[in-house]
């Protein structure tokens, strides 16, 4: 019983071991993601940022493509987690839309500026953009569900471009505005979209 208990441990102890490194390869990653370009981030730079080998990246990731699949699902996870609001509570939704830029908005807008040079971008684009989609057609759905086809395309696709990630960005960076009148911004062209007061939504 004591020799299964102390394999249990050990076996226990070096699966742990093993998501630590891994997690810290997925860290190394990011953090070049976040300040490079895709074709400029080498495996070799990756495991000496880790502290691990080349073979070990391999072992745990297969490639720069492995490691991208990987920081896609933990960010997939993340963005879901800062969305999750009550469907229907529009002041709810803008608050989480804005810090979830806030928190990733830099990332994806790198991202996007070199979807069209590198086909596993543009599928991460490509996934981020339907899951946007989904996520306005879900919170405003009490609005979207009152109108008929194609007012309700019509609607459903002013209110992406309103929460779209660009919005953040010519705001916040270019204009270098606060969050307080993104919000106020968004706000408006959300009502806009939904052809109702301000008043009537938030």
């Amino acid at each position: 019983m004591k020799s299964a208990a102390v394999r249990s441990y050990r076996q226990g102890a070096r699966a742990a071991a093993a998501e630590a490194t891994g997690e810290r390869i997925l860290d190394a990653f990011i953090a070049r993601l976040q300040s490079g370009w895709f074709d400029e981030i080498t495996l070799d730079a990756v495991a000496r940022d880790a502290g691990v080998t080349v073979q070990t990246v391999i072992r745990r990731f297969g490639g720069k493509e492995g490691l991208l699949d990987s920081a896609h699902d933990r960010f997939g996870a993340a963005i879901r987690a800062r969305r999750a609001t009550p469907r229907g509570d529009a002041k709810a939704a803008v608050a989480a839309i804005i810090e979830d830029y806030e928190a990733i908005g830099d990332l994806i807008m790198r991202v996007l500026a070199q979807e069209d040079r590198y086909p596993p971008l543009k599928a991460v684009s490509d996934v981020g953009r339907a899951s946007h989609r989904a996520w306005t057609g879900e919170q405003f759905a009490p609005w979207l569900e009152r109108l008929d086809e194609p007012a309700r395309t019509a609607a459903h696709d002013a209110l992406v471009v309103a929460t779209d990630i660009y919005v953040w960005k010519l705001v916040r960076r270019d204009f270098g505005r606060s969050r307080e009148a993104l919000a106020a911004t968004m706000r408006r062209l959300i009502a806009a979209a939904l052809g109702q007061p301000e008043y009537a939504i938030f």
